[in-house]
């Protein structure tokens, strides 16, 4: 493969480089928009599943038409609910790939012209640190940061949906309070824990196999 650092600035192959970034970029914007678009799409279904379970609440009083009524909608707000879970993580393993691709096409304007190399915001690596530094201008992500991320926000949601659910499902059998409410906090928390294993599973899976092409100096190890 021919070195771009002999590749003069003005051939066609700063342009065909340019011309992959603008793709990249165009489906990284609708990746986004996806991912705005399904959160948003399961959240109007649960607001609105909400509405509907306070008025049939109120006509019925809680009584055993309510509990149908849950029993049948609240099924198909989690399978909303888990689609948009599992998709959302998903693409964020999509963007990040895109992020990666832009990565190494700004390292292939920097062989071309090096000196352009102290105007980049963004990294031309495409390892972890090169990566997050793209994502977020920052080499690491705090706590607060993946907790305020959609997966996490709709995993939660999810998790709690979860536990009304089996809550629900207590009261239609004719448990007592204390046992309804134990196993509604127990089934959330477990529907949180595999959620995030789940998810967790899916991004090592992706990231175990993946080998950078351009590493940042601080990531090479050392000759000796």
């Amino acid at each position: 493969m021919k070195d771009l650092k002999s590749v003069d600035v003005g051939t066609p192959h700063a342009q065909f480089l340019a011309t992959e970034h603008w793709s990249l970029l165009a489906t990284r914007s609708m990746t986004w928009q996806e991912i705005f678009s399904r959160t948003g799409t399961y959240l109007t279904v649960l607001s609105a599943s909400v509405v509907a379970l306070s008025l049939v609440a109120n006509a019925t009083r809680f009584g055993s038409g309510f509990t149908t009524f849950a029993l049948l909608v609240l099924p198909v707000v989690l399978l909303v609910g888990f689609g948009t879970y599992f998709r959302l993580i998903e693409a964020d393993i999509e963007d990040t790939w895109l992020i990666i691709g832009m990565n190494r096409l700004r390292h292939a304007y920097v062989e071309l012209a090096p000196e352009l190399e102290p105007y980049f915001i963004a990294s031309h690596h495409d390892d972890p640190p090169g990566i997050w530094t793209t994502y977020s201008f920052r080499r690491r992500i705090g706590v607060t940061h993946w907790l305020s991320g959609s997966p996490v926000v709709i995993g939660v949601t999810n998790s709690v949906v979860t536990g009304v659910l089996a809550a629900v499902a207590c009261a239609a059998a004719g448990t007592g309070d204390t046992l309804r409410t134990l196993v509604g906090s127990a089934t959330a928390i477990l529907t949180a824990v595999v959620l995030g294993f789940l998810g967790l599973r899916k991004v090592h899976e992706v990231s175990r196999s993946y080998q950078p092409r351009f590493p940042s100096t601080e990531a090479q190890p050392s000759a000796d």
